[in-house]
């Protein structure tokens, strides 16, 4: 058997699972706290900034509704495959990306599968931009994270 030296073992890190799990036991009590204190009316907080109760069968922006099982089906697969990458994201910005991403993913999948009919509870309203959530702000700071370490030509995974 070859023994694997311990630095390169500790190179990856599992800071990924920690941050997904926050997001989605954030993203969980903001919604069941929208859908307790948002069902019979909306809340102005500042400027364009309203918290409304809304209800989304699709993906972003409302598309694929009508086939909420097949939306719940492959975001799983893609939250899988990104976690199966994620566990070997370096530190520092990649972990974080991955981190929200996989959690925020998780967290609208977990929303919908609870709810019947499956949807996902939307809340957070700027101006006339869609209805948004806790896990869609998380994915998408995720994915700038990302796209930064990226385009910055940083590697985001440990080999």
């Amino acid at each position: 058997m070859h023994d694997v030296p311990r630095q390169r073992l500790n190179r990856g890190n599992n800071n990924v699972l920690f941050i997904a799990l926050a997001v989605t036991v954030a993203d969980a009590a903001s919604k069941y706290l929208a859908r307790r204190d948002l069902a019979a009316h909306q809340r102005h907080v500042v400027g364009p900034l309203w918290l409304r109760l809304q209800y989304n069968e699709g993906i972003s922006f409302s598309l694929n509704r009508g086939l909420p099982l097949l939306t719940s089906l492959g975001t799983v697969l893609v939250a899988i495959a990104l976690l199966v990458v994620a566990l070997r994201a370096r530190r520092g910005a990649a972990t974080w990306g991955f981190g929200l991403l996989v959690g925020g993913g998780v967290a609208n999948v977990v929303d919908r599968l609870a709810a019947t009919p499956q949807r996902v509870t939307d809340f957070i309203s700027v101006g006339a931009f869609p209805v948004f959530n806790v896990a869609d702000t998380c994915i998408t700071i995720g994915f700038v994270l990302l796209l930064i370490e990226i385009l910055r030509g940083k590697r985001l995974v440990v080999r």
